[in-house]
C-alpha cells in the first residue's frame, strides 16, 4: 500500500533539537514522490491540524509558518524518496503530532511521529 512514513520524533527538553524523517513508498494517485511537494502538519492534543511547512517536489521553495520560521527547516532527497524537517530550540508548543502528508490539509498522510517538548 503506497503512504507516506513519518518517523524521528520523540521527547526532547525546551531548546533542543530533533530531525523528522519523512519516506514515500510507491506510487500516490499514480504520482511518484520525487513529483509532489510534501507537507509537515502537526496536530496537538484538542487541537485542529495545522499546517507547518511546505516544499515543492523539486525542492526549489519552500515554506513556513510564522512561529517555526527560522526554527525549523524542510528538505528533501527525492533519490532517497526522503523528506525531513530539521527542527531546533524546540518548545512546548511545539508539541504535537507530526506527520508528512501531500497537501496542507493533511491527506494521504502516514501514522505521524509524537514529538513531545518538556523539562
Amino acid at each position: 500500500e503506497t503512504q507516506l512514513v513519518e518517523s524521528g520524533g520523540g521527547l526532547v527538553q525546551p531548546g533542543g533539537s530533533l530531525r523528522l524523517f519523512c519516506v514515500g513508498t510507491g506510487l500516490i494517485n499514480g504520482v511518484a514522490f520525487s513529483e509532489y511537494p510534501i507537507f509537515w502538519v502537526r496536530q496537538a492534543p484538542g487541537k485542529e491540524l495545522e499546517w507547518v511547512s511546505l516544499i515543492l517536489s523539486k525542492g526549489h521553495k519552500t515554506g513556513y509558518i510564522d512561529s517555526v520560521k527560522g526554527r525549523f527547516t524542510i528538505s528533501r532527497d527525492n533519490a532517497k524518496n526522503t523528506a525531513y524537517l530539521d527542527m531546533r530550540d524546540l518548545q512546548s508548543e511545539d508539541t504535537a503530532t507530526y506527520y508528512c502528508a501531500t497537501n496542507r490539509r493533511g491527506e494521504n498522510r502516514g501514522q505521524g511521529t509524537q514529538v513531545t517538548v518538556s523539562s
